[in-house]
């Protein structure tokens, strides 16, 4: 599977394109700006952009209003099928968010129930009573998701539902040739949805890419050889920055070794979660971590670790933004991309993977864990890496059985040698090639 070999970027196309939060309906070409963004994505190594909701919403774009149309405030199909294939001309595969759980309350059919009520025929495309009323005193009952009345909950145990879905998908492949989805809170969507996408996407497209969104609980419940390829890894996602900043790398070496350690009973071993620092839904990881320095550590931990790391849009300059100033902070418009230092070691960590099978494909073991610093081994047939990372001010010496003498940094480019230990300085991380 390619997105097992490959680094993802994460764009959320309605603020990265500058559009109005409410659909006000008046057709702009925004999602051209992508195209414009490509040589930066070249440059930094990633192979494959994973669009938040693209597709005709009334806000913020999960709630759809069309499954076959893109926004009009990002533009017409014509523009988004422009922007992947100049995508794919450059080796960059598109995945997109398919948003199926839930509809919008401008969506076609719901819209017709709340004409026609028990005379339209999509009424059984949601859970419905018309005993009841709603938030917006539709004089009907509808289920929202998790309480929000905005988001008509679909019915996906009705044929018609599920059908209208797969063709959307096929269309989706069939018009823009894209390469894979993200399954939109994939923990409430019903599984054997699931597993029927799993089924026939490959058919209309040969190694098309499932990704479920798992915000916490067992990511086996959506993943297998049956359901998506992938879920949201959020438990490290967590363990990550809370291991930096209480200066404790216990807390996310204990997540890996429960996920991927080399005992048979972990929960996901040999198996390719999606790996993030930071996300549309979270804050920006710059405004998380306590001290600036542990930026280029977190990525190089992120991309160390099994799994498919994530780039979002942004943060690999260093971008700030917090959760509680609201969702739109955290999914602004920039004019054009910045490139500083982090941006350089972010980079580098996108080729390192695309030059390392371990990275893609090995065990994990843990050689040396102390509360701020960590050593853990990647290792498939032909090819081994050790990443290392020291989170303290001052240096550390390190005593581990490497069973090799020296090896070469994947980051800097450097030899390094540690036949007598290796020497760490401050706040540095390391992708030791052996």
């Amino acid at each position: 599977m390619w997105a097992y070999e490959t680094s993802f970027y994460q764009i959320y196309p309605l603020g990265f394109c500058g559009a109005p939060f409410e659909n006000d309906g008046k057709l702009e070409h925004r999602i051209l700006k992508v195209i414009d963004w490509i040589p930066h994505f070249k440059k930094l190594g990633i192979g494959a952009i994973m669009f938040n909701p693209v597709f005709e919403s009334d806000t913020h774009g999960y709630n759809t209003r069309d499954y076959k149309k893109i926004d009009v405030r990002l533009g017409t199909n014509a523009d988004f099928k422009k922007v992947c294939d100049a995508l794919h001309k450059e080796g960059i595969k598109v995945v997109l968010d398919g948003v199926f759980n839930h509809a919008g309350r401008g969506f076609f059919g719901f819209a017709d129930v709340l004409e026609k009520k028990w005379d339209s025929p999509y009424k059984d495309w949601f859970n419905i009573s018309f005993d009841g009323n709603s938030n917006y005193n539709d004089g009907l009952w509808y289920e929202g998701w998790e309480g929000n009345y905005d988001l008509v909950k679909l019915n996906l145990r009705n044929p018609a539902v599920t059908d209208y879905l797969m063709e959307s998908v096929k269309f989706w492949i069939d018009e823009f040739g894209i390469d894979g989805l993200r399954l939109d809170v994939a923990y409430c969507v019903d599984p054997d949805f699931i597993r029927r996408l799993r089924r026939e996407t490959p058919g209309w497209k040969e190694d098309f890419f499932l990704m479920g969104e798992m915000i916490g609980g067992d990511y086996n419940r959506i993943m297998g050889d049956d359901l998506c390829h992938s879920a949201t890894n959020y438990e490290c996602y967590k363990g990550m920055h809370s291991a930096l900043n209480s200066m404790n790398l216990f807390e996310i070496v204990h997540s890996l070794l429960r996920q991927f350690g080399p005992e048979n009973w972990t929960l996901y071993r040999g198996k390719h979660l999606l790996s993030f620092v930071d996300n549309h839904d979270v804050s920006r990881i710059a405004s998380i971590l306590q001290r600036p320095q542990h930026l280029p550590l977190i990525y190089t931990l992120m991309f160390g670790m099994p799994g498919i790391p994530t780039i979002y849009y942004g943060s690999e300059w260093g971008e700030k933004a917090d959760k509680s100033q609201g969702d739109p902070a955290l999914r602004p418009c920039f004019d054009e991309p910045q490139w500083n230092e982090l941006t350089d070691v972010i980079s580098k960590l996108c080729h390192a993977r695309e030059g390392s099978k371990a990275l893609s494909y090995g065990d994990f073991k843990s050689l040396l864990l102390t509360n701020r610093q960590c050593i853990f081994e990647r290792e498939t047939e032909g090819d081994r890496v050790l990443v290392v990372i020291n989170a303290d001010e001052n240096q550390f010496h390190a005593d581990f059985n490497a069973r090799a003498g020296k090896a070469t940094d994947l980051i800097s480019g450097a030899e390094i040698d540690f036949g007598g230990g290796l020497d760490i300085p401050s706040y540095t991380a390391y992708l030791l090639q052996i």
